[in-house]
């Protein structure tokens, strides 16, 4: 799985939750994982999850974004399993960099007390599954109640890097797991 960290600023608003806009955007073909901050307005019509259409809206002024289009197997169970995980490996990340620091996921989301600190989905496509998770970098923007990066004493590229890498790692050590498992019944 390929992996970049924009340097640019992206404003987020539902319409990169789509196949082979990380190829558009970044020229990255295939499987890949794209880290970025900006703000985040979900428009109505980019909402995927249904929940969301009635609630209070999906915003952010500043949040650190992860893209996840994956061309492998465009199976919607399989992506919310990898979104799990994604989120379980932000979790992880962030006891590192702020190991004081009570972070809790419930599902795919990660909390501090109150506050949610990450938004995310998971989607299919006809030829792809993607995820985007994202995290409140600092306040404001948001119609919920909200913790942040800031809040934490984490820095957000630095975070955006590891998180980077965690995830590259995990989805290399499955390849490799699932490639020298040999059939049942197989003899030498």
């Amino acid at each position: 799985m390929q992996t970049h960290l924009a340097d640019e600023t992206i404003a987020y608003d539902g319409s990169q939750l789509r196949a082979h806009w990380l190829l558009a955007r970044f020229g990255l073909v295939g499987d890949a994982l794209v880290a970025f901050r900006g703000p985040c307005a979900v428009r109505v019509e980019e909402i995927a999850d249904l929940a969301d259409l009635d609630g209070p809206g999906i915003a952010g002024a500043d949040m650190v974004h992860f893209v996840w289009e994956c061309f492998s197997a465009s199976d919607l169970l399989l992506a919310v399993h990898r979104q799990r995980l994604l989120s379980a490996q932000a979790r992880e990340v962030l006891a590192q960099l702020a190991p004081g620091a009570s972070v809790r996921r419930d599902g795919d989301d990660l909390w501090v007390g109150d506050g949610k600190l990450s938004i995310s989905i998971a989607t299919a496509t006809p030829v792809s599954s993607l995820i985007h998770f994202a995290v409140n970098a600092s306040p404001g923007g948001a119609p919920v109640r909200t913790a942040t990066l800031q809040q934490l004493g984490v820095e957000p590229r630095r975070f955006a890097a590891e998180l980077l890498e965690r995830a590259s790692g995990e989805q290399s050590s499955i390849t490799s797991a699932r490639a020298k498992v040999r059939a049942k019944g197989e003899w030498r």
